[in-house]
Parts: C-alpha cells; sequence; structure tokens
C-alpha cells in the first residue's frame, strides 16, 4: 500500500445534472464490494493497471469532478477518470429515440444526470459475471467476495479496507476445488480459471463486437455475460443480457404492459432504441421497474444464464 497523498489528480467538468452516485453504481456489486465503494460522496474504485495498481477516488468538488490517484497506476487511472465515471458515453441520438416511447421519455428525463461508465477493463468485470452465472444474487456476491479476500491484497491509498481484484495469473492457477467452500462448483471455477488464463488477450481487445466474439469463443461464457461485460469494460449502451431471469419480463411490463417476456419479445421491443438498448435496460433498472411478480420474490439479479 502506498501513502495517503495521490499522486496523480484532475479535474472533469460533468453535464448539467450529472449524477455520480448513479453513474458509477454499475461498478459497484453491493456497498460492502471489497474493491469499490461510495463513501462520504465519494467513489472509490480499485484495480490493476499496466503501470501497477491503483485506487481512483472520484468526489464533487463545486460544479466540476475531481479525480485523484494512488499508487503506481495513478497516472493510468486519473487519465481515464471521465470514461469510469462515465463521462465519454455518447448519448448522441438518444433523446430522439426515446421521445418514441412514453415511459423511456420519462425515464430518460428523470434519469438524465445518470451516465454509462467505461473502465476499459474486461478481466474485473468478467470476474463478478462468472460468479453470477445461474445464481441469485446473494450466492454470486458471497463467491465474488470470498475470492478477492482470498487473494488479499490491499489497495493503495487512504480507503481502507479496499482491496484490489486478483491478479489474473494467480487466478488462473488457482485449483477449481480452492473456490468450492465460497459456493463455486466445478463449472464456474474451471470457467473463471479459463478466462483468467486469457486475460491477457481479452484486454487487447479493440472494441465491444471484438470482446464479444472473443468472450463467446470460451466455453463457459455466453451471450448473457458477455453483454455484462462489455456494457461496464466499453460502455456500449446497446449491450442486452440475453438470457436474464427478469430482464425479458421487465421490458415487458414497462414497454407492452405484458407481465411476462421471453427474450424474443424482450428484443423485439427493444429494436426501436438499437444503438441504446442497453442504456433502455439500464433505466428501468435505475427506476426500480418490476414487473408483477407470480409466485415465491426472487433476488432481481438471479438465475442469468451464461
Amino acid at each position: 500500500m502506498t501513502g495517503t497523498e495521490p499522486t496523480a489528480r484532475r479535474e472533469l467538468r460533468p453535464p448539467a445534472g450529472y449524477r455520480l452516485a448513479a453513474s458509477v453504481r454499475a461498478l459497484t456489486f453491493s456497498p460492502y464490494d471489497p474493491c469499490a465503494r461510495v463513501a462520504a460522496g465519494t467513489f472509490w474504485w480499485a484495480t490493476r493497471t499496466p503501470d501497477g495498481p491503483a485506487t481512483l477516488a472520484l468526489r464533487p468538488v463545486g460544479g466540476d469532478l475531481l479525480a485523484e490517484g494512488y499508487g503506481p497506476g495513478a497516472g493510468w487511472v486519473v487519465e481515464r477518470a471521465d470514461a469510469v465515471a462515465g463521462l465519454r458515453d455518447d448519448v448522441t441520438g438518444f433523446a430522439a429515440l426515446a421521445a418514441a416511447h412514453p415511459v423511456v421519455a420519462r425515464l430518460a428525463a428523470q434519469h438524465r444526470g445518470l451516465r454509462m461508465p467505461a473502465t476499459g477493463q474486461v478481466f474485473p468485470r468478467l470476474l463478478r459475471a462468472v460468479f453470477e452465472q445461474k445464481v441469485t444474487g446473494k450466492e454470486a456476491y458471497r463467491a465474488y467476495a470470498a475470492t478477492v479476500r482470498h487473494f488479499a491484497e490491499a489497495a493503495p491509498g487512504p480507503m481502507q479496507p479496499l482491496l484490489l481484484p486478483p491478479e489474473p495469473a494467480a487466478v488462473a492457477a488457482t485449483p477449481y476445488w480452492v473456490f468450492h467452500p465460497f459456493g463455486v462448483e466445478q463449472r464456474r471455477a474451471e470457467t473463471l480459471r479459463r478466462v483468467a488464463a486469457v486475460a491477457d488477450r481479452l484486454e487487447r481487445c479493440a472494441d465491444s463486437a471484438e470482446a464479444t466474439r472473443r468472450l463467446t469463443a470460451i466455453a463457459g461464457i455466453g451471450a448473457w455475460t458477455a453483454a455484462e461485460v462489455v456494457r461496464i469494460a466499453y460502455g456500449d449502451p446497446d449491450a442486452v443480457s440475453v438470457g436474464d431471469f427478469h430482464v425479458p419480463n421487465t421490458v415487458a411490463w414497462a414497454l407492452a404492459g405484458e407481465p411476462r417476456g421471453d427474450d424474443a419479445r424482450m428484443l423485439a421491443l427493444l429494436e426501436p432504441f438499437r444503438g441504446h438498448r442497453g442504456r433502455v435496460c439500464v433505466l428501468l433498472a435505475a427506476a426500480g421497474v418490476q414487473a408483477p411478480k407470480y409466485g415465491p420474490r426472487m433476488p432481481i439479479r438471479s438465475f442469468a444464464r451464461f
């Protein structure tokens, strides 16, 4: 761990009405995420960079956003702080698309300060997404947090305890049975080890499309996992999590008043928003829209496919 003073700093100018916490919430798994959290209005994000470990702090100062970096990779994270904060999110053309549907238009207006972040990093989000496959949100978080704490490397900077995401090489070298006490069965553990082994190649993908092709070529990685990853790593506003247990129902209910929908119906309803289909899903989630529940209540992020 390095000292408590930042070694890189940058002032950012967010758009009017920008909401930091809402925009970066997608980068945290829960309020207790060991690698990222919002505390006292400041967003703290620990990561590994080509220059070494780093922690990025983002805090509103007046009408600006102050980015401060800690650790050997401080310059790297501060240079990309605007993308992490969602300030590179291109909403061009979305207002016209949103205006075509009253629900989407209303949500776009209500959440106009929400921007989609882009970390530029595939493996940290892939780690979480693999753990989310086919289980409840609580089970996924338990596995993710236990894995991060198993490798336990303190992040640079004053926000403690804050941990770095595991080194891909260390994950790839870990036998699958080590993950079993964390609630991870062999299938997901082996998937995680496979993606960790090719993490360097995945990080070199030029864009969301290339990353999706490479990800879905790996055994155990399907459309749902790839979409969850590229939406965060590349800020892809069109990435739709096909195969999710809840999202098709949410989209069908919000856009057509239908309490249930499948993937085909979801994609048909989202087609008018092509280019921003994932953004529509993000807005629905931000607004807490849910289809009526029939039967036992289930966590909003449970039982996704892979």
